[in-house]
Order: structure tokens, then sequence, then C-alpha cells
């Protein structure tokens, strides 16, 4: 047997008997898990999550709380266990003592639930100081078990058909079709507007997304990726590399292949077409987090691992994580804090708000199988085939140099909401914790600046519940009126990247993006023909110049000659009776703050 196959036939063996020591050695618990007393074959319902968040309440009742944060469209609790023993059990309390609070979280995709089991497993020895020993007298633990908690009492075998295990799981949406994963900045869920109020609440450190990956047949079991490394506040970078790294390494000690980037192929079932890495954004939870000054991790345990394997290599993801906050966390927790202060003076500034994976590549040798590729006579497409018995080294290059794209200059002072949108946006300021104030009088005639699209594109089909809009055009100064009612959201604070994220046409998640502001983008008053040719008339007879543009357009622009609405739009859009807010974004930009 090869040395590979020695190692990977050692780590399946190890993997089962871990699984069945646990599950021996807690049967008879009342802590244990169906997954430990199933050898993790199973998962327990959510019936089993509500039992064990009261259990460890009951048995810890010094360390552990029991919380519900929220509910869900199906009216299930959503459960948290809060556990410590600096005696902190209040948001309040952890920030006055500069406690670090570290969120982790299970069952975002329900079907894709090892964080679960290996959570409560995790919990129990770190309570018991028999791993992660000491850990939770330097910070607050906050375990949420199941995010998707509807989505996880769709029960069923084959829910995860490219997943080894458990023999059944949850659904990977919830009971309104949401994706969670996609709704961090446009919180459009009931789950997610509750876990923000749980973040803002707790303002954790770290935020811990526990998945299991989807993808091609490889060695490499669980790929860690944490932001800010590549975008946000420089100096957090540093920090969030050395928490990803330091995670890694002690995977690496513990017999996992752990790699730090998401492992899937740049060409879609093509091995050899290498890796790229990114910057996620704000949508998902580890692009989200760095908008707040604070780390985002997503785990990713690979799903061709079997169960066993996948719960024991993310129960010492969790173990490593509480180590390192324990011994980092209080300086990490002061970066991330001047970072706020940093980020409450970005107006002026040049802020990135897309990323993009340089062409630059590098060499990497990657754990693979062997594999062939052959047309398939079902789909008529090249497939690809692994042999899981014949570990093969492949040779491939990876793309990991990740560079500022967009970037904009924020304004100086902030962002007005016209009176007509304020209500439903000061909601969703509201969720993120984002700070605003109502403007109380009418303002005359003050300097503003608004977004003018050249080119509006909707998209074809609705995506998470919207029909998303793409802008093209630029920021120009006028003066404008604003009626009292409408909103102003300054820059001069902590989560300034959140809020330039929520309002810049160019940032990919922006409200305007998701479709919020539709309405202005469509056209609603018209001219009619008869009416635009007596108008065109006058106006030709009136404005030489006007004239010879038209006869121009005519002369130079095929298209517009053959047709004759653009020609009589021509003329329209020159009419006093042309509606000046169409195709003008709402959120103006200021650079003196309103009085």
């Amino acid at each position: 047997m090869k040395p590979a196959s020695k190692f990977i036939a050692t780590f399946i063996l190890s993997g089962c008997a871990w699984a069945a020591m646990a599950a021996n050695n807690n049967s008879t618990s009342t802590l244990s898990t169906i997954a430990e007393q199933s050898g993790f074959q199973k998962t327990g319902r959510y019936d089993e999550v509500d039992r064990l968040c009261h259990a460890f309440q009951a048995s810890y009742p010094k360390e552990v709380r029991c919380i519900t944060f929220g509910h869900t469209p199906e009216n299930r609790p959503m459960l948290a266990l809060l556990a410590t023993r600096t005696d902190v059990f209040r948001a309040e309390d952890a920030r006055n003592k500069h406690l670090p609070v570290t969120l982790i979280q299970g069952g975002i995709h329900a079907g894709e639930i090892d964080g679960k089991d290996a959570g409560f497993l995790a919990l129990r020895e770190a309570l018991n100081n028999t791993a992660a020993k000491n850990t939770l007298d330097m910070q607050i633990l906050l375990f949420v078990p199941v995010f998707n908690i509807d989505g996880h009492e769709r029960f069923a075998a084959w829910n995860r058909p490219n997943q080894r295990g458990p023999e059944e799981m949850g659904w990977r949406t919830t009971a309104q079709n949401y994706n969670l994963n996609r709704d961090y900045i446009k919180a459009d869920a009931p789950e997610m507007q509750a876990m923000l109020k749980l973040i803002n609440d707790w303002d954790p450190l770290a935020v811990i997304d526990l998945h299991v990956t989807d993808g091609a047949k490889f060695e490499h079991d669980i790929s860690i990726q944490v932001e800010p490394v590549n975008s946000g506040d420089l100096a957090l970078r540093q920090a969030g590399k050395l928490l990803r790294d330091n995670v890694i390494a002690d995977l690496a000690k513990s017999g996992s292949l752990p790699l730090p980037f998401y492992m899937s192929f740049q060409r879609e079932d093509d091995p050899m077409s290498g890796f790229v890495d990114n910057v996620a954004p704000p949508r998902f939870s580890n692009g989200y987090l760095p908008l707040r000054n604070r780390f985002g991790m997503l785990v990713e345990t690979h799903s061709w691992k079997d169960y066993p394997t996948r719960v024991r290599i993310t129960r010492n993801t969790i173990i490593a994580i509480l180590d390192q906050v324990a011994q980092n966390g209080q300086t990490w927790l002061k970066t991330a804090q001047e970072s706020d202060q940093r980020a409450s003076q970005l107006g002026g500034q040049n802020v990135a708000v897309t990323y993009k994976t340089s062409g630059k590549e590098r060499d990497i040798a990657f754990r693979g199988y062997a594999y062939t590729r052959s047309m398939s006579d079902i789909s008529g497409a090249l497939m690809t085939h692994y042999d899981e018995s014949k570990p093969q080294i492949w040779n491939v290059k990876l793309r990991d140099e990740i560079l500022p794209d967009a970037v904009i200059q924020a304004p100086k002072a902030g962002y007005i909401v016209p009176a007509g949108y304020s209500t439903a946006v000061a909601e969703k300021l509201r969720q993120h914790g984002i700070s605003f104030r109502t403007i109380n009088a009418d303002l005359d005639n003050i300097a503003v600046e608004q977004f003018n699209a050249s080119k509006v594109s909707f998209q074809a089909q609705s995506f998470e519940g919207h029909q998303g809009l793409k802008l093209q055009g630029d920021w120009a100064g006028k003066k404008q009126n604003v009626r009292k009612g409408a909103l102003f959201v300054p820059i001069a604070q902590a989560r300034s990247r959140l809020v330039i994220a929520l309002f810049e046409p160019l940032a990919p998640d922006a409200l305007v993006n998701w479709g919020w502001f539709n309405n202005a983008f469509e056209r609603k008053e018209y001219m009619e023909a008869y009416v635009a040719e007596d108008v065109a008339r006058q106006q030709l007879a009136n404005d030489p110049q006007l004239k010879a543009a038209f006869e121009k357009k005519i002369a130079e622009d095929s298209d517009f000659a053959k047709s004759p609405s653009a020609r009589l739009d021509f003329f329209a859009q020159r009419h006093s009776s042309w509606d000046n807010r169409y195709q003008v974004y709402p959120v103006m930009r200021v650079d003196n703050i309103p009085q």
C-alpha cells in the first residue's frame, strides 16, 4: 500500500473508532446526541436540540444558559446555548468587561448538519475541560445548533445526494424557500432578522459558519476561509490571517488536510483547471461580517468524507477556534474596536466595494484521486470518474492574489434616503444596527450628489424572491429639495462599510441591486405619438441645434433611424413633461451634514 493510501486508511479507521468510542462512553448520558448513540450514522430532529439546550443548562447551571432569540415562520423556537465561566450572561456586561464573544452556527443549510452534532460534543468537552481547556474562562460562546430550523425539519434521506451521511437530514432552504446564506445583507427571512438581532446584541468578535461542501472527490477534508484577510480593514486583515492560519495548523496537527480556499474547480468537473480564491459578497456570512469589522469564518468539510469523519473534523475545528480565541481574543478584540474607529473616519476616502482575483498563478500539489474523463451517453457531456482507491497528486494552478476591483469615494457626510422610501429603509437599517436620524424639517436647494443611470439592466428572472437590477452611470452634483421625513445615514459610524455596501450602486448587494428601488427605473408617464409629433415639429422649428443633432443621429445610428418610438422619445426627453426622476437612483449622497 502506498504511504498516502495508508494515511487515508488510518484516518478513516480512526474516525470510525472515534465514533464508536464516543457512542459507547456517552450512550447513557443526558447530554449525548442521537448521532453519538448511533455511531454517527444518524442525526437527531429539532426536538433533540430543544432537549439538549435545556439539559446543558440544568447540568451546568453556573456556565450555560439556553436562550430563545427568535421564532421561525413555522413558529419553532430559535435556540442558542450561551456558555462561559466568566459569570457574564448579559451582552452589556460582556462589552463593559471587553470579553470576546464567539458565535458558532450550524445548519444554515440544514442538510449540512455536521456542526450541530460536532458542536454539542465540543461544548460538552469544553465544559468538562477534557478539550479546549479553560477556554470558556476567557470568552463567551454562543452556539446556535441549527439556524435553518424549518428546513431541518424537512427531514428525509437523499436530501443531499452528493454527501455521505447521515442517513437522513434536513433541507437546504427555509420554509419560505430562502437560502439563508444569501440573505445576510438583504435580511428578508425572519430567521436572518433574528440572527442579526443576536449579532447586534452580542457583537461577536467572530462568527463561525459551519458547512459541508459540494464538489469533486479528493483527499483534502476541510477548508477554512476567513475575512478580513483580503478585504476590509488592513490591521484586522493581519489578525484574520492569524486566526485562519492557526486554526489550519491545529487541524493539520490532528491529522486533517486543511486548505485556506474553497475547493471548487475553476472549470466545473475539470480537476486540471485548478482553483481560484475570491472574496465573498456580503450576502454570504464571511462577506458580511468584515463589513462590521469582525471575523467571518466559513468552514467547509468535504461532502464525500463519511459522517463520523466529518463530525470529528468539525469538532476539532470548534476546539481549535475556542483555543485561538482564548489565546488571542483580547488582542484581536482591541484591534477590531480600533478598526471601528478607523471605519468612522472613512468619509471622503476611497473604499473598495468589490474584489477580483488577478491572473497571477502559482503551482500547488493537491491531493486528489486517480480519475478518467469520458463522454457520457446519459448527459452527452464529458464526465469525470474518480477512483478513491488510488490517491494521486494533482499538480495544478491556484490563483489566490486578490485585489480591489470597484472602488468608490465615500461621501464626506453620508447618504439621504427620501421620505417616500424612509419607512422600509429605516427598518432595514435597524436590522443591521446602523445609526441614522430622521430629518424633521424641509431642506431647500441643498447640495447633493445623485446617481444618474446611463444603463439599466433588469435581471431576467427572480432570485431569492427579487428581480435584481444592475446600473451603470455616475454620481453628479446638483441642488435638491429634501422633504422632511427623509433619513440621514452618516458615514461617521463604526459600520460605515456596511452603510456603503447598502447604498452604493457598484456594491454587489446594495439595496438597489436587490430591486428595492425598481419603481424609479420604470417609465410611468408617456406622450401620445400624435402629440409627440406636434411637439417634435415645434422643437425642430425653434432649435436649429436640436435639429442638427436629430439629423446626425439618424445618419449615424441605423437602429435609431428605424425605430419610431426611439425617434419620438428623442424629443419627449427634451420636453418639460419628461419625468426628471426617471432612472435617477433616489438615494442621495452629501458632503455636509444636513441641519
